[in-house]
């Protein structure tokens, strides 16, 4: 992997302005970062998620997403990309993941920033479980997510 592409699976959660901070440190080539966090949605009612569980295959999920990643830095001229994923149990207000892209100008930085959320949300290998006042159950793959990553060629 590129020594401008970081990976990381982990149960602890993290500081989004600090993994910025990591990927700009000591860099004058960047002019956009792209950021998006995604946070664990509680809602309303009887149906409402009081947690989620994450689960992964440990160095495949980091290999696949890392290829990815690669792909991005070939497809757009982007200076860095930081991936950061939970997993483990995470409460409603939580962060979930990060996904950091960094370019020269900003339109390489959103568009792979969203090239890289649609295959996380469609392939990424990960296994969510959604707990519920009515009980527990996994969380199926949405047709929604595998249109947005066929766009991609994905």
């Amino acid at each position: 992997m590129s020594d401008n592409v970081t990976i990381r699976i982990q149960t602890a959660d993290f500081d989004i302005n600090a993994e910025i901070a990591a990927l700009t440190a000591s860099r004058t080539d960047i002019g956009a970062v792209v950021t998006f966090s995604g946070i664990c949605r509680g809602g309303e009612g009887s149906d409402a998620t009081t947690a989620l569980t994450l689960e992964h295959y440990p160095g495949m999920a980091e290999a696949e997403i890392g290829r990815h990643a690669e792909e991005a830095m070939t497809r757009w001229p982007l200076t860095g990309v930081t991936i950061v994923h939970r997993t483990g149990r995470i409460l409603p207000g939580e962060n979930i993941m990060v996904v950091l892209t960094a370019s020269a100008h900003r339109q390489a930085a959103f568009q792979s920033a969203e090239f890289l959320m649609d295959y996380l949300k469609a392939h990424a290998p990960f296994w969510k479980r959604e707990e519920t006042a009515a009980g527990t159950g996994w969380v199926a793959a949405k047709s929604d997510d595998d249109d947005a990553a066929a766009r991609w060629g994905k």
